[in-house]
């Protein structure tokens, strides 16, 4: 029995996942602004600066973090979560909202706990590839094949910062 709600649940999903191939959700491209023949305005001179003594240095473990050191730690950086957002929200949600085939849903700690334990690149992994286990399946990249690596790394990150 427990097979063929698996199955019914994986048919229901690709249905689900089919009808959203083809749809397109970005804006029709508008016509330019018409430009302006209003006479650009005279230069006008500068004031000569005034010369300011050189600000203290700060020492170097006051700097914000750079980017670099944000990718390298667990967090993603915000301009990933954001694009992984959209990402969820057009391909993912379909099953993950829902929970269809046992996907496990954003901001259940339970359920992605085990998950997340085993790593990012192991998550990385089963989200491209695809992945069938006790609890359920992934198709690979979510079934939305023209979805990049990268693009289902970021709804990955962004599914493990709601679940975190």
């Amino acid at each position: 029995m427990y097979k063929k709600t698996t199955l019914a649940m994986a048919l229901a999903c690709s249905v689900l996942l089919l009808s959203a191939c083809g749809k397109n959700d970005t804006p029709a491209p508008t016509a330019p602004a018409p430009v302006s023949e209003a006479p650009a305005p005279a230069p006008v001179a500068a004031p000569e600066p005034t010369p300011t003594p050189a600000p203290a240095a700060e020492p170097a473990a006051a700097a914000a973090p750079s980017a670099d050191a944000s990718a390298a730690g667990d967090t993603a950086p915000v301009a990933s979560l954001d694009a992984g957002k959209s990402v969820f929200n057009k391909t993912c949600a379909l099953c993950h909202s829902a929970g269809v085939a046992g996907a496990p849903k954003p901001g259940d700690k339970d359920d992605w706990g085990p998950r997340i334990a085993q790593g990012k690149d192991t998550l990385y992994k089963h989200a491209i590839e695809g992945f069938t286990g006790s609890k359920g399946m992934m198709p690979p990249k979510g079934g939305a094949a023209s979805l990049s690596d990268d693009e289902v790394k970021s709804a990955v990150d962004y599914m493990v910062s709601q679940s975190s």
